[in-house]
């Protein structure tokens, strides 16, 4: 519940931004959602898809980066980002999603929501499912 809640707390966030939402397919998890951070000031939401590249390719949330939760350079690549951004983490059914979230707290970050999966992100965040 807690997790929903922080979701519907991102979203709100992000429909009152809604005039700068990215309307191009980034790649590099840059979206035009934002949430507040303790000072109360918008920050970007990067949206991360922890599927596979096979599956991201299918479909994907538009500006989503992909970090394959099953690869073996999940560590290094979530280690390469900024602990102290906001993520939005998400997958096929929402299994992965919550691997990858408590894995990415247990390496510092605090600013994680737990989309669950890909209809479900899509659906919360208004965002458009692209391919390619």
């Amino acid at each position: 519940m807690f997790r929903r809640f922080r979701l519907l707390l991102l979203v709100g966030a992000a429909l009152l931004t809604l005039a700068a939402l990215v309307t191009g397919c980034a790649g590099d998890g840059a979206t035009g959602l934002s949430a507040a951070d303790a000072s109360g000031t918008a920050t970007p939401v990067v949206l991360i898809d922890v599927r596979t590249p096979a599956e991201f390719a299918a479909g994907h949330l538009d500006g989503a980066r992909n970090i394959d939760l099953q690869s073996a350079a999940f560590d290094s690549s979530i280690a390469a980002l900024d602990p102290d951004a906001a993520y939005l983490v998400y997958c096929r059914s929402g299994s992965r999603s919550a691997q990858a979230v408590a894995r990415m707290e247990a390496a510092g970050f605090t600013r994680l929501t737990d989309a669950g999966g890909l209809d479900a992100a899509a659906e919360s965040t208004g965002l458009p499912i692209v391919t390619g």
